[in-house]
């Protein structure tokens, strides 16, 4: 089964920049890997179940009802525009108390507006049908898709969390958290593409 282009395609959708990839990077360099993996943790649980709701029906259902799927994308622009205004204002890791990490519940629930993780399942799903019914296809997706993201969150959090010894500089921190910032308007404005 691991010949199958199945898990290749799901790893570059989910290696990719996008609006997880830029969170976690963000959430490593601003928090640490340490109080980032709760975050880390529900990303990978997240995308594991839209992929299977997608292959269970859920994307049919998607496609057949464009006034839903645009409520969808104007509901996951209006989350990344407040996620990259939270990263444009985001001071260095010399944080207060109150400002915390996305939470594991947050990070499921951000899945659910993010146009990456539907765009990848729904291709997946069509792209590399097994033909082994919607249950086991459900299943197929979403253990595909949670268990490759866990792999892809833990580099990117870590990837972030190393990258924070290069922003102790305040003029390096701006730059870095408002480029992240900047992403995520561009993958906001991508939604409606």
């Amino acid at each position: 089964m691991l010949a199958d282009p199945l898990y290749l395609f799901v790893f570059f959708g989910l290696f990719s920049p996008g609006p997880n990839v830029i969170l976690l990077t963000a959430s490593g360099a601003r928090f640490g890997f340490k109080r980032t993996v709760p975050h880390l943790l529900g990303v990978a649980l997240g995308v594991g179940i839209i992929a299977a709701l997608t292959a269970y029906g859920l994307g049919a259902l998607l496609l057949a009802y464009p006034d839903l799927t645009l409520t969808l994308k104007v509901l996951a622009a209006l989350w990344i525009l407040r996620m990259a205004w939270g990263l444009w204002n985001a001071k260095p890791r010399d944080i207060d108390s109150a400002d915390a990490p996305m939470t594991f519940v947050q990070a499921i629930l951000f899945q659910w507006v993010n146009p990456k993780i539907w765009a990848v399942a729904l291709t997946a799903i069509s792209a590399y049908p097994a033909g082994i019914g919607p249950l086991g296809e459900a299943v197929r997706l979403g253990t595909a898709f949670s268990g490759i993201n866990l792999f892809v969150c833990l580099f990117w959090t870590l990837a972030g969390a190393m990258l924070a010894y290069l922003l102790e500089a305040k003029l390096a921190w701006r730059l870095f958290m408002r480029v992240m910032a900047l992403a995520l308007v561009v993958f906001s404005l991508m939604v409606f593409v």
